[in-house]
């Protein structure tokens, strides 16, 4: 081989040499370029890392430090709240100390007016004991002139002064008991006249204006709870929720040792009926704090109203009374919570209306005034204690502003016999009314009862002397009394009526009034034959 030949074997092997030494040099030379950007890269991230640390540390002081002034800032409010309380506090205990102090001075004084009356007293006594020291010593006197001037009397009439004295007392008893079976007949008579409609206004203001005569059983409420951990939840911190209750309500919440339950107790029912469904609600839902009580109250108070109003509809619907007043509707509605001796309203009502339709009907009279008249006769019942007068008075007083024919408001103002009846449906309701209230069963009282008190009553008027038969009438509401004759006269009946009548009173409960009848008949027969 010739040198020639080998020059292009030579430039190629040593084109290749440069190119291995060239990729081993480049090779190295980006390794360290690759080596020294991830140094930077480590170094730029701890950089990032070490910037994000100290944000996070300075924002954690600034969030420290906004809690700890919060803290601060709540503290100064709880203690300043703290301090107004003890102020109240202390405000309640200095004025208790003067009212003590005012007392104390009172007992003091009359402390004092009393032991001057007791000086005052034991001088008269003094006084009173000399004065009948000298009236003995004048009695004694006095009964040796009497008796020397009885016997002289007796020696001149002829007869004992024994005879004498029990003939004189024999007839002024005939003449006592005369005058007072007159006199006492007279003060009844004067009373009936006088007292009987101012008794029932002022029966009617106290019993029917209060509701006092319905029992404990209809003033309260009883809430059923899942457990007894909810009435920690319903007296909630410090009692916050309760008294945000019975603020929002106006009942009061009685939480005893009673499993499971809590009682609402309030006179008035429809404020009951609101706090009933809205402690239902709130136990439900298990949210408990003054905000969604008073929201939830608020929203129970809306649906008892819409109740209101849709069952005075449904009453007037059912008595066939159309073109009532909304204000009318709403108080027939109000019925529905009202009870009198145990006995709903609203069925008294309606029971009314239909008793009087009927006998309008019967009689040719106009039906659709009868009823509406008799739904309407104790609307005055369902204003509260805040209204004054009876409810004859604000029945009247409600269906003039509301617009009613002045027969329905006759109706409402003659049914107590206040006002003289102006039309035959007025004694219509009266007589409806009276049916309605009367019958048995219809007010509370249960069967063994009535038949307790029928059984009393004739026991107590055949007690009595010359007492032939009793009569138990009219569901217990009269007593007729049948005597001898011959036994019992005529000023002698006035007064054993007035006897019986003050022992039904003293020994047996009965609503209303009971009317004791005495009967004295005489009777001649003969036959012509």
């Amino acid at each position: 081989m010739t040198n020639t030949a080998w020059l292009p074997a030579a430039g190629i092997l040593l084109f290749v040499l440069a190119s291995a030494v060239f990729f081993y040099i480049g090779r190295k030379i980006g390794g360290r370029l690759e080596l020294r950007r991830q140094e930077q890269a480590h170094s730029t991230a701890e950089e990032t890392s070490k910037r994000i640390v100290g944000e996070a540390q300075r924002e954690a002081e600034s969030l420290r430090k906004a809690a700890v002034l919060s803290g601060k800032e709540e503290l100064i409010r709880l203690r300043e709240e703290w301090e107004v309380e003890v102020r109240g506090r202390r405000e309640e205990v200095e004025r208790e100390e003067r009212r003590v102090a005012d007392r104390e001075g009172q007992l003091n004084r009359k402390y004092d007016l009393l032991e001057q009356r007791e000086r005052d007293t034991a001088r008269r006594a003094e006084n009173l004991g000399a004065r009948e020291r000298t009236l003995s010593q004048r009695e004694q006197e006095l009964e040796k002139l009497l008796g020397e001037e009885r016997r002289r009397l007796e020696q001149l009439a002829g007869i004992s002064a024994n005879d004498a004295k029990a003939e004189l007392i024999h007839r002024m008893e005939e003449e006592a008991h005369a005058d007072a079976a007159n006199q006492m007949r007279e003060i009844r008579e004067t009373a009936k006249r006088n007292a009987e409609r101012e008794a029932k206004k002022i029966i009617a203001l106290a019993i029917q204006r209060i509701a006092a005569e319905q029992s404990v059983e209809a003033t309260v409420s009883a809430v059923a709870l899942p457990n007894d951990e909810m009435k920690g939840r319903i007296i909630g911190r410090e009692g916050r929720n309760i008294r945000a209750f019975e603020l929002a309500t106006g009942v009061d919440v009685i939480i005893d040792d009673t499993p499971d339950t809590v009682v609402v107790s309030c006179f008035d029912p429809i404020r009951r009926e609101v706090a009933r469904l809205s402690l239902e609600k709130l136990v439900a839902d298990g949210r408990i704090h003054p905000g969604r009580i008073e929201e939830v109250v608020n929203k129970s108070r809306q649906e008892v109203d819409a109740s209101i109003i849709e069952t005075g509809e449904q009453a007037a619907y059912e008595s066939g009374v159309h073109g009532l007043h909304p204000e009318l509707v709403k108080l027939i509605g109000r019925m529905r919570w009202r009870t009198s001796y145990g006995q709903n309203i609203l069925n008294h009502s309606k029971e009314v209306a239909w008793l009087a339709g009927i006998m309008a009907a019967e009689l040719g009279l106009d039906v659709p005034m009868a009823r509406r008249g008799a739904l309407l006769h104790d609307v005055g019942k369902v204003l509260t204690h805040e209204h004054e007068g009876t409810h004859v008075q604000l029945g009247v007083e409600m269906a003039t502003r509301y617009g009613e024919n002045p027969l329905v408001v006759n109706c409402i103002a003659a049914h107590h016999d206040d006002v003289p009846h102006e039309s035959e449906i007025s004694v219509l309701v009266q007589a409806a009314d009276a049916i309605s209230g009367a019958r048995p069963g219809a007010r509370r009282e249960a069967f063994e009862t009535y038949v307790k008190r029928l059984e009393g009553l004739e026991k107590i008027a055949s007690s009595y002397k010359g007492i032939e038969k009793v009569f138990a009438i009219q569901a217990g509401r009269e007593v007729r009394v049948i005597v001898t004759p011959e036994e019992v006269d005529d000023p002698r009946m006035a007064t054993l009526s007035e006897e019986i009548a003050r022992r039904i009173e003293a020994e047996l409960q009965y609503p209303g009034q009971i009317k004791v009848v005495l009967i004295r008949e005489t009777r001649a027969v003969d036959f012509a034959r």
